[in-house]
C-alpha cells in the first residue's frame, strides 16, 4: 500500500468521503505548499485537518481569526519574568500557536491585514520576528486557511498578491446523501476513533525531496506554462479570456501546476507526472489566481467555468 493509500485509509476511519480533497491536501503538503479551503460551516474542515495532522504524526494548532486578533497573538511575545532564585528580571519569548507543524487558520478573512500579513510572512520565510529576534519554524510547516464563501460582511478579503501565496484553493461541497447518513451515524454513536500516525516527520521530509526530484517530461512543463499564459488577456488567443478576465495567473501558477502534478504522481506511484495530472490540479491552482471583470459577473461566468474552457481549448500531450 503506497503512502497516499495509507493516509486515506487512516483518515477515513474518522472522515467520511472527501477522498479527492484529502489527496489534494496531501499533495500540497508533500509539495511544500499551503492551502486555502473554501466551504460553508459544518463540513468538518477542522476535524479533517486535525485528523490528517495526527495521521502524519505532526503537531497541530487551530487559530480562530477574529477582527481583534493581533500579530503577537499568533506569533508570540516577549514577557518580562523574574527568576525566583536570584530575583533578576529578564525577557523570555513565549511562543504563539504558529509554532506547530500543521496550522488551521480558521476564517483568515475575519482578521485585519496586519495579522494576515504576519501569517503569510511565516508561510513564506518559515520564521517569525519578535523583539528584534528571529525564530525559525520547524519544518514541515503547513498552513490550511479557511474562508466562508457566504458571509462576507465585516471581512478583510485577502489581496490578490497574498492569495497567490497559497498553492491551491480547494472548494469543499456538501456530502451526498449516502455519505451524510454515514456521518450522522458515526457522530451520534459515541466518540470517534483516534487516528494512528502512519508517517514520521523524517519520512515526510524525505517524501518532499522525492517529489521535488521527480523527472518531468518537457511537454508537461510546456503544457503548464501554456495553461497559465492562456489566462492572461494580452497573451491569450481565447475569446472567453479576452472578454471576461481582468488579470490572469502569474508564473507561480505554472510552478504549482508542475509541483501539484508531481505530488499527485508521487502519491499514486506513477513514474512521471503527465498532462493528466496537470489537468486534475488545474482548477485548484488557477481558481484563486484569475481575476474576472464585471462582464463575467453580468453574464454569470464563474472562474471554474472559464478554467473548464481553458482545459478544453489548450491542447495537452499525455
Amino acid at each position: 500500500m503506497n503512502t497516499g493509500e495509507r493516509l486515506k485509509k487512516e483518515v477515513s476511519r474518522v472522515i467520511v468521503g472527501q477522498e479527492a480533497i484529502l489527496e489534494k491536501i496531501a499533495a500540497a503538503l508533500f509539495a511544500g505548499g499551503h492551502l486555502l479551503l473554501v466551504g460553508v460551516p459544518g463540513l468538518a474542515k477542522t476535524l479533517m485537518v486535525k485528523t490528517l495532522a495526527k495521521a502524519l504524526g505532526l503537531s497541530f494548532s487551530r487559530i480562530q481569526f477574529t477582527p481583534d486578533l493581533m500579530p503577537t497573538d499568533i506569533i508570540g511575545t516577549d514577557v518580562l519574568e523574574e527568576d525566583p532564585a536570584t530575583g533578576r528580571k529578564g525577557f523570555r519569548f513565549h511562543r504563539g500557536p504558529l509554532f506547530a507543524n500543521v496550522i488551521l487558520a480558521d476564517e483568515i478573512n475575519r482578521t485585519p491585514p496586519k495579522t494576515q500579513s504576519a501569517l503569510l510572512e511565516a508561510m513564506q520565510e518559515l520564521s517569525v520576528t519578535a523583539g528584534g529576534n528571529t525564530y525559525r519554524l520547524e519544518p514541515p510547516f503547513f498552513v490550511l486557511a479557511t474562508q466562508n464563501p457566504i458571509e462576507q460582511e465585516g471581512t478583510y478579503p485577502l489581496p490578490e498578491a497574498q492569495l497567490d501565496r497559497f498553492a491551491f484553493q480547494l472548494n469543499l461541497g456538501y456530502p451526498d446523501e449516502r455519505e451524510e447518513i454515514e456521518i450522522v451515524q458515526r457522530t451520534t454513536s459515541g466518540p470517534l476513533p483516534e487516528p494512528e500516525p502512519v508517517l514520521s516527520r523524517e519520512e515526510i521530509m524525505r517524501a518532499r525531496e522525492e517529489v521535488f526530484s521527480m523527472t518531468v517530461p518537457p511537454h508537461v512543463y510546456s503544457y503548464a506554462v501554456r495553461l497559465s499564459r492562456a489566462t492572461r488577456p494580452p497573451e491569450s488567443s481565447l475569446d472567453i479570456v479576452k472578454r471576461y478576465v481582468l488579470w490572469g495567473a502569474g508564473p507561480r501558477a505554472s510552478q504549482w501546476l508542475v509541483l501539484g502534478a508531481k505530488a499527485l504522481a508521487w502519491l499514486r506511484e506513477d513514474p512521471v507526472p503527465t498532462g493528466r495530472h496537470v489537468r486534475e490540479i488545474a482548477h485548484d491552482v488557477l481558481r484563486h489566481r484569475i481575476i474576472l471583470n464585471f462582464h463575467a459577473e453580468a453574464d454569470g461566468v464563474g472562474v471554474d467555468k472559464l478554467i473548464d474552457e481553458l482545459l478544453a481549448r489548450v491542447p495537452a500531450e499525455d
